[in-house]
């Protein structure tokens, strides 16, 4: 039988958020964003949605198939919205939790990936996966490298596709090991909710039975400052962009080098053996 997924208040001790995803996998947050931060960052996705078709071409078919013919996908979030990139971007509750689940693992922290998906009726259920899957060089077991998030941008239903987590997955030692129909979990919640998972939690869009509801979502993860991050923000978010948001926004898009002297490694994403956040202090980047 099927755990459930906790919820916590927005007010929960970050402590407590981290301990959750640790013993289980994943946590929902309730009201994470409120109701002013919701409606300005939906305004603004609503722009680009607009000229988004249902299924648009993506790099590949297997990115096509993964995301679904009947789902708006938008990436590059930091580029198209001022809302996310300075004020969830930087969420200090997301931040807090991300200090606690991945700073005993690196130096610093950033943005890997944000993107927003918004599934219409009749998309099918997402392949399971567990999005740490993308970096399989790296050796298991192993400490936490990415903390995931996924954002009610509306509410999230069984009906209308909330996504599935295989709660406790992220502990399972057999990595090839095929998740049963009832281990899955709907993270159902409110609109500006959003369900904290681990990386290597096992969870998938759920198919979106309705025939009038769009089911929109943001997904967004921070990952170790060390490794490559899923989305290259140098290149999504025009460095014009980048000088006029606050400095965690810049360090978390990537200007912040990985600074790893003090534990006898090295420093990562210099430039000219500046890190690049002194450069655009300097107004020389």
């Amino acid at each position: 039988m099927a755990q459930s997924i906790d919820h916590l208040p927005n007010t929960a001790p970050a402590a407590e958020i981290a301990a959750r995803v640790e013993e289980h996998g994943a946590v929902i947050i309730d009201d994470l964003l409120d109701a002013d931060v919701l409606s300005r960052f939906n305004a603004e996705l609503d722009v680009d949605f607009a000229q988004t078709p249902d299924g648009r071409e993506l790099a590949n078919e297997t990115y096509e198939a993964f995301f679904g013919k009947q789902t708006r996908h938008l990436s590059a979030v930091a580029g198209r919205s001022r809302v996310f990139a300075e004020e969830v971007l930087i969420h200090p509750a997301l931040l807090a939790v991300c200090d606690e689940v991945l700073l005993g693992n690196c130096a610093n922290y950033r943005l890997n990936v944000a993107h927003v998906l918004d599934r219409g009726p009749g998309s099918e259920i997402q392949y399971p996966h567990r999005d740490e899957a993308v970096w399989p060089h790296v050796p298991h077991p192993h400490a936490p490298i990415q903390l995931a998030s996924i954002i009610a941008l509306e509410d999230f239903t069984t009906e209308n596709g909330a996504t599935r987590i295989v709660p406790g997955s992220h502990k399972w030692e057999d990595r090839q090991r095929v998740a049963e129909e009832d281990e899955f979990v709907s993270a159902e919640m409110t609109a500006g909710s959003a369900v904290i998972y681990s990386g290597a939690t096992i969870h998938g869009g759920g198919s979106n039975t309705t025939t009038d509801q769009r089911r929109r979502g943001m997904h967004m993860s921070y990952l170790v400052g060390w490794l490559r991050t899923e989305e290259n923000n140098y290149l999504t978010v025009p460095l014009e962009l980048v000088k006029t948001l606050p400095k965690r926004a810049q360090e978390l898009l990537g200007y912040q080098s990985h600074d790893a002297i003090k534990w006898a490694g090295g420093a990562c994403g210099l430039v000219n053996t500046f890190d690049p956040m002194v450069l655009l202090e300097r107004e020389e980047l």
